[in-house]
């Protein structure tokens, strides 16, 4: 089985180490791929084809995981050429899967659940031919919601605004502390009711979030435009927040 990558970023290096297998191969180009890009394709050994459309016909599963706003491009240029599953893995929308299952054959919608550099990911699977990939569960954790295209990106999204929301008062709160020189008692009383772990998973999340604002900035537009007919004070109020990191 050939399992092909059009994107190489943390997702797409994490299933080349977790997918372990002497029956399973990976594929990428390094077509119009930056500096850090290639140094990561070339760091990983996996096979590397002369352009991404030799990667979409040459693959039994080809996976996007690209970013939630080449979504629709990358499956425009290189879903009619594969014959396999067409797995998407990025942050997008239902509506945003609907108009991908257009441009391929066998559309899987997918949504990574938790760190995506995670040594034991979930991954949660809609779509009518979810279930070719439930052979992924000898590796990490897989779940199939449905049948329909668009279950798990509304999932994922329903998600995004909630830890998103959340991570925006955080750091918010986190700011004032500091200008008061009461980041450590802040960490301590926020602890008795979000348990012991509280202070390394909060730094690590605001820091995630600075380093990736720009990212998160999308993922939440994302959700803004899924969700529009419901009044979303709070995950605008989010939006703007990561605007001013």
């Amino acid at each position: 089985m050939i399992i092909g990558l059009i994107g190489f970023g943390k997702v797409s290096q994490n299933l080349v180490k977790l997918i372990n297998s002497e029956d399973i191969r990976f594929a990428t180009s390094k077509e119009n791929r930056s500096q850090a890009t290639l140094k990561s394709i070339d760091e990983s050994n996996i096979e590397v084809l002369p352009t991404f459309r030799d990667v979409a016909v040459s693959s039994d599963i080809l996976i996007s995981a690209t970013s939630p706003k080449s979504s629709v491009v990358v499956a425009e240029k290189y879903g009619k050429y594969c014959d396999g599953v067409y797995l998407d893995l990025n942050n997008i929308s239902p509506e945003t899967t609907f108009e991908i299952n257009i441009h391929v054959k066998d559309m899987v919608d997918g949504a990574v659940i938790g760190k995506i550099d995670s040594d034991n990911p979930t991954i949660y699977l809609s779509g009518k031919s979810s279930r070719k990939l439930l052979f992924l569960k000898d590796f990490f954790n897989v779940k199939v919601i449905s049948e329909n295209i668009g279950d798990a990106a509304r999932l994922k999204l329903l998600r995004s605004s909630y830890t998103k929301t959340l991570t925006a008062i955080l750091i918010e709160s986190y700011e004032i502390a500091q200008m008061h020189n009461l980041e450590n008692e802040f960490f301590d009383i926020v602890s008795l009711s979000e348990g012991d772990d509280f202070k390394d998973k909060a730094l690590s999340r605001i820091n995630n979030t600075l380093k990736s604002s720009k990212r998160k900035s999308e993922e939440l537009n994302e959700v803004i435009d899924c969700f529009s007919e419901h009044d979303l004070i709070m995950v605008n109020a989010a939006l703007d927040k990561f605007s001013r990191l």
